[in-house]
């Protein structure tokens, strides 16, 4: 019985997409379905499927989720973590890996001497010498120097662990196909599923993050902080040109996908979406 199961949901997530309707499909199989004698033994045994299926689904999900996650932790904090920081030390490369950080190392350094200077002016530091503000300068420096020094460490941690991660989870995928599929059933089910309504207002909501108009200050963070945390230099040019081509690649995906495969499966959800939108 289990092996049925498994094969039915397997044979499920590789079904093609209709080109009736969903609704006029659900409307004749339901009809179907009050005819025939033994519609209460299929409706339990479809049940146990179903429960099948999403247990299966959240718990590979979980897995493929919470997995790689956890190995990347440790990994970098228990595997490449030591022996990261014992060759940045034995070696002492530097400070910096790229000159953004040399930049924003500077002009920290520099809003902390201004804020001396306008501290002395206000009177709050009136004994204040040349000699002990540079001390205090100095001492700056060198705070600054050490957290730049941890960011280009972590940042090359980060890389190689994050690497590692990739690796595993392409191994997991790989070796879990059957959940994949089942997985994949699951989230067909449960996005085409959904009312019209809720197909709508995700779609929109969707769009107007991530492609909206005002989704490139979103997209600037996203890439600034992807940059730092592997520690690559923050170019603005490239940061521009990224947000000037793939929200537009994205919108054009996304709209070729509602064209080719949800107007097919379900045209009241574009209508509703249409309105929706103006």
């Amino acid at each position: 019985m289990k092996y049925w199961n498994l094969k039915k949901i397997n044979k499920s997530a590789f079904e093609k997409v209709s080109p009736l309707p969903k609704s006029l499909i659900s409307t004749f199989a339901k009809f179907k379905q009050e005819l025939n004698p033994n519609a209460e033994s299929e409706a339990l045994e479809e049940f146990r499927i179903s429960r099948y299926q999403t247990v299966a689904s959240v718990k590979y999900l979980l897995v493929i989720i919470i997995t790689p996650i956890i190995i990347n932790q440790l990994s970098k904090h228990f595997l490449f973590g030591p022996t990261v920081e014992y060759f940045w030390n034995k070696n002492q490369p530097g400070i910096f890996l790229n000159e953004s950080q040399e930049e924003r190392a500077y002009i920290e350094l520099q809003r902390y001497e201004e804020q001396l200077n306008f501290e002395i002016l206000i009177g709050k530091f009136p004994d204040l010498s040349s000699e002990l503000m540079h001390y205090k300068i100095q001492q700056k420096a060198l705070v600054i120097a050490q957290e730049y020094t941890r960011e280009s460490v972590n940042a090359i941690k980060n890389i190689l662990a994050d690497i590692f991660s990739i690796v595993i989870l392409i191994c997991m995928i790989f070796t879990g196909r059957r959940e994949l599929s089942i997985l994949q059933s699951f989230m067909n089910e449960l996005i085409y599923g959904l009312s019209d309504t809720a197909k709508g207002f995700l779609i929109i909501l969707f769009t107007d993050i991530f492609v909206g108009f005002h989704s490139p200050h979103g997209w600037e963070v996203i890439i600034e902080t992807i940059l730092r945390h592997f520690g690559l230099p923050e170019s603005r040019d490239f940061i521009f040109l990224f947000i000037s081509t793939f929200p537009v690649i994205l919108d054009t995906i996304f709209k070729y996908w509602i064209f080719r495969y949800l107007n097919r499966v379900s045209p009241s959800a574009v209508a509703t979406y249409h309105s929706m939108n103006e």
